[in-house]
């Protein structure tokens, strides 16, 4: 048991090195691709409820659903730029 285990400590020890990471290197690209899901994440939300204000008002009043849904799209496709601008901000700057 002692040699199993002294083994496996030869093993670890010697493969360790070869794991590590280079001198220069960052976790800024993690960084980066977890800012990408906040912001897809806080998109999705905003869509949502957008999305649900929307039907809840052209429930009340159909007769301008379409210029609701108009509005809906619009500010929608606003968020989106958004978050796309933040996505590719954040992996330009990682």
């Amino acid at each position: 048991m002692t040699k199993a285990l002294a083994g496996a400590g030869l093993i670890g020890a010697t493969a360790a090195p070869a794991l590590a990471q280079d001198a220069g290197a960052s976790v800024g690209k993690g960084y980066a691709v977890i800012g990408a899901g906040i912001a897809v994440l806080g998109a999705g939300l905003g869509i949502g409820i957008i999305g649900r204000a929307a039907a809840e008002s052209m429930a009340r009043q159909p007769e301008i659903a379409g210029k609701i849904q108009t509005a809906a799209i619009i500010l929608a496709v606003f968020i989106e730029g958004a978050t796309l601008f933040a996505v590719a901000a954040g992996f330009l700057a990682a």
